[in-house]
């Protein structure tokens, strides 16, 4: 158990490096991650559930184990918190993806899947960041969920005003059964047995392995998703990647600003910053190419790929940043302390 906390420890204190270097074998030897995307069954709204969906419920189930109920009891007690990040997570990145297809003069097709993305909620992966660089992750996990059931309506609405007439379908049923599935569901079998056996000394040792299981889940999803598009990545030009650098840190920034303008704690000015510049690519890029809305226009789908996987090497970068201060504090204070 020892040996599995260390290694626990050495995956979470370098997330950055690890799906950064599951990133680049798998771009190199795309087969390497194909597993990630095989379909293991279809659910009763539809949705087809892979092997992806199985590793993020882990994660999800990994961090349901850090929550107490006390997390909740501080949530509820500032639910303007989460209406302040409901309404950034759709002002926000929907305003920079309209703004940069102007300054940058991006071609039809990429700028909307720009603004597709923008207009997409929160991804999973932001409550793993969340988890990661101390936020706060009952926060993180509410923004989440309440920007994934909106998003039914607002995705659409807003891909529909600000792509000049484009129109998307999303079935909202089915959206709803695979937050639960992959996302409420295991986050709240977590929460039982940490409620339930949180104080047992054996459950304990069991919780201090979980980050590096988060760490290994997430680099599996991205290899997934380079493993499926990898192959596409530069054949639009660099112009791509500007504008997936610029969306996601200008997210970050503003985000943070959000929290920092209505008076949020350290903790939720580091989720908010990360939930807002996070969006769920993945969602994205599901719509990209399974909808008819982009059949002629197969860039939309690769700029949602591209913002799939830096999104998720940003996150763990920024996750690594925040944690890093905490540390030099802490040393800071032993120093004060040893003085």
């Amino acid at each position: 158990m020892k040996t599995l906390q260390k290694l626990s420890k050495f995956l979470s204190d370098y997330t950055a490096v690890v799906v950064i270097a599951i990133a680049v074998v798998t771009f190199l030897v795309p087969g390497l991650m194909g597993w990630v995307n095989i379909s293991l069954f279809t659910d009763f709204a539809t949705n087809k559930f892979t092997s992806q969906s199985v590793i993020i419920g882990i994660i999800m189930f990994s961090m349901g184990l850090t929550l107490t109920t006390d997390d909740f009891k501080i949530l509820a007690q500032r639910p303007f918190d989460i209406c302040i990040g409901a309404i950034a997570q759709y002002l926000i990145m929907p305003a920079i993806a309209l703004c940069l297809t102007k300054l940058l003069h991006l071609p039809d097709a990429i700028a909307l899947g720009l603004i597709l993305v923008g207009c997409c909620p929160g991804g999973v992966s932001s409550n793993i960041m969340s988890y990661l660089c101390g936020g706060d992750v009952a926060f993180s996990v509410g923004m989440t969920t309440v920007s994934t059931l909106l998003s039914p309506l607002m995705t659409p609405l807003l891909v529909s005003f600000l792509a000049s007439g484009a129109t998307i379908s999303i079935k909202a049923m089915p959206m709803f059964v695979s937050i639960i599935e992959t996302v409420i569901l295991p986050i709240a079998i977590g929460f039982l047995l940490n409620y339930l056996l949180g104080k047992k000394k054996a459950f304990q040792e069991v919780q201090k392995i979980m980050p590096g299981v988060a760490v290994l889940g997430l680099a599996c999803v991205v290899g997934g998703v380079i493993s499926s598009q990898g192959s596409k990545f530069f054949t639009s030009g660099a112009v791509i990647f500007v504008a997936v650098l610029l969306h996601n840190g200008l997210g970050y920034l503003l985000g943070y600003c959000a929290g920092k303008l209505t008076g949020m704690n350290t903790a939720k000015k580091r989720t908010i910053s990360i939930e807002v510049g996070m969006q769920n690519a993945g969602l994205a890029t599901n719509l990209a190419t399974t909808t008819a809305q982009f059949a002629s226009s197969p860039e939309s789908a690769i700029i949602c790929a591209v913002s799939c996987v830096w999104h998720s090497i940003s996150g763990t970068l920024m996750a690594g940043f925040f944690a890093s201060l905490d540390k030099r504090k802490e040393k800071a204070a032993a120093a004060e302390e040893t003085a």
